[in-house]
């Protein structure tokens, strides 16, 4: 391949494959003015393509491509519904997005199947990616007035504190955040933004739409 040979964009991304040597096929040699020139043109295109590229993506693709992607452990884009093989996994481990949403599922929805709680995880995600609430995990989970019960996850400001007393669902729901957040696919919640439990009948939810249902869990949009 000759220096500077290629500059193609991808989806989201930009890739230059520069190949530098004393010469190429094509007679371009790395320390003449000509290969200076091709490569910082190459880099400029490239830059461009790389800026007009990211412009036009939606919020919820630049959300998934700037999300981590592990090599090991749930997820790395699969979406593991089946309680058996998400034990057989080794523990999961994050930062503070991942224990934010591992807080989130266990003390909202750790009593629920696995594709509840993925469905509760979705919910959060999705909400993430829309511009009508905060843009970070932890932004979602803790919105709120700062007053008891009057923030959007009751967990975070019922007056109690929040202490896992269940490790193994601890556990589980920790691989079921890492695995959101590697990017698996959001196919349970139908898009919802919106969920609460069958014991409560929210005002909202004869506005909105219902997408969905898992256990206890019913699940809405907005339209």
């Amino acid at each position: 391949m000759g220096f500077c040979r290629t500059a193609f964009s991808a989806v989201g991304a930009v890739c230059v494959a520069l190949s530098v040597g004393s010469a190429s096929a094509d007679g371009v040699t790395s320390s003449s003015a000509g290969a200076s020139l091709a490569f910082n043109s190459a880099i400029l295109r490239a830059e461009k393509a790389h800026q007009v590229g990211i412009a036009g993506l939606q919020p919820e693709r630049l959300l998934k491509i700037s999300t981590p992607v592990g090599r090991k452990g749930a997820g790395a884009g699969k979406l593991i519904t089946d309680a058996k093989l998400l034990k057989a996994l080794p523990p999961a481990t994050g930062g503070p997005q991942w224990r934010c949403l591992s807080e989130a599922l266990y003390f909202e929805a750790r009593g629920e199947t696995v594709k509840g709680q993925i469905a509760v995880a979705e919910v959060i995600l999705n909400r993430v990616a829309s511009s009508r609430f905060p843009d970070t995990v932890c932004g979602v989970i803790n919105q709120g007035t700062g007053r008891k019960y009057a923030c959007q996850f009751t967990y975070t400001c019922d007056g109690r504190p929040e202490h896992v007393s269940e490790p193994a669902a601890y556990v589980r729901v920790g691989k079921i955040a890492r695995m959101m957040l590697n990017g698996a696919p959001r196919s349970l919640s139908g898009g919802a933004t919106f969920y609460h439990t069958t014991a409560v009948n929210p005002r909202w939810a004869s506005k909105f739409r219902r997408t969905a249902r898992h256990g206890v869990h019913l699940f809405y949009a907005r339209s």
